[in-house]
């Protein structure tokens, strides 16, 4: 396969993070995270994201969303979703199968969900007959590789706050985001009031592992909607982490592996640095792009994802070529993902193909 478009998972893993791995092969460590390595990593992660929080390796994204999202939700509970939110769509109901929690999908104007789209759907709250709203898990960047400004989280920390509700962040690519917006992960995070995040590396050169945290609340008497104070809820939820983890079969026992790999990523800003050469290539990309009057970049290019509608007879011929996803097959609308090895080299012989189809149909 020439070099894939299709995901950043197509990706392989940094060599970093490999030669990690395998320094952490040649000792024996304590299983299931209980090994101080493993500890000693995961508050390296939580002093990342401003400490007063809680962290936990998982094995992947999916489990990450169930195990954060789990400990918030009771079976008569909902989550509040973007329509285009991996949870929703790409997880093969995996959080109403393990949760019972009911999926509310909402309207998502580039993949982004406002009060706007929020505030209906936060009601029958009291009511026997209708599923009880509980937390709305938005994605950061989205699956529109869009993203949120602190001021638009915070908005809808506030919302959800105000109606005894929590915030969760689906950052399988948060990395990217980090990196787009300028600022540090907490700085959209614990700052702006989300409650709990899934912290994704293998998309961004990682083998495989995620982490799973949930932020601790300032003390306050305001309840939820089950009437519990919202701080002691935060930490019931990261007290329960470790048991939900094991629940969901996602308690890897050579956890040191996971911890290996993160703090790599996390080492000299490695993270950034990955993410910052998968956003530049689709800036890149998209820009080229702008050049070829067949081509319509379709949404904003904020991380490493570019969105453009083209002619059907391109989009077929060129993914004989070049591994890619027709995102929307009624407007022919493509996504071509970067990832942190890609290349100029890479977008250039990409970019060629496409002229030289466009030429061959002229």
């Amino acid at each position: 396969m020439k070099h894939s478009f299709g995901s950043d998972n197509h990706s392989g893993v940094h060599p970093q993070i490999m030669d990690a791995i395998i320094r952490t092969n040649n000792n024996f460590e304590t299983a299931y995270g209980e090994d101080q390595y493993t500890k000693q990593v995961l508050k390296q992660l939580e002093d990342l994201l401003g400490g007063d929080c809680t962290a936990f390796f998982v094995f992947n994204g999916t489990g990450a969303n169930i195990v954060a999202l789990q400990g918030f939700l009771r079976s008569y509970n909902s989550v509040l979703a973007p329509i285009t939110a991996h949870i929703n769509v790409d997880e093969c109901g995996a959080v109403e199968k393990v949760s019972s929690a009911r999926i509310v999908p909402l309207e998502a104007p580039n993949g982004k969900v406002s009060p706007k789209e929020v505030i209906p759907a936060l009601t029958g709250f009291g009511h026997q007959h209708n599923a009880q709203p509980k937390i709305l898990s938005i994605s950061q960047p989205t699956e529109l590789g869009t993203t949120y400004t602190p001021e638009e989280i915070r908005e809808l920390a506030d919302l959800m706050h105000s109606h005894g509700c929590y915030l969760h962040v689906d950052g399988s690519r948060i990395s990217n985001a980090a990196e787009s917006l300028g600022l540090p992960i907490k700085a959209f995070t614990q700052d702006c009031g989300v409650d709990a995040l899934s912290f994704g590396g293998t998309k961004n050169g990682l083998l495989m592992g995620e982490a799973v945290v949930i932020f601790h609340r300032p003390e306050n008497t305001l309840p939820d909607s089950n009437g519990i104070p919202m701080n002691i809820q935060n930490m019931e939820a990261a007290k329960n982490l470790q048991y939900l983890r094991k629940q969901t079969t996602q308690l890897y026992s050579k956890s040191r592996f996971i911890a290996a790999q993160f703090e790599e990523y996390l080492k000299d800003g490695l993270y950034l640095k990955l993410a910052g050469q998968s956003n530049a290539m689709a800036r890149y990309l998209a820009q080229t792009l702008e050049q070829i009057p067949e081509i319509t970049i379709s949404k904003s290019v904020d991380s490493n994802a570019v969105f453009a509608i083209c002619p059907t007879w391109l989009s077929e011929e060129l993914n004989k070529k070049h591994y890619f996803y027709v995102w929307d097959e009624s407007t022919n609308e493509v996504r071509w993902m970067c990832s942190f090895n890609t290349t100029k080299e890479d977008i250039d012989e990409f970019v060629a193909d496409i002229k030289a189809i466009i030429a061959s149909h002229k």
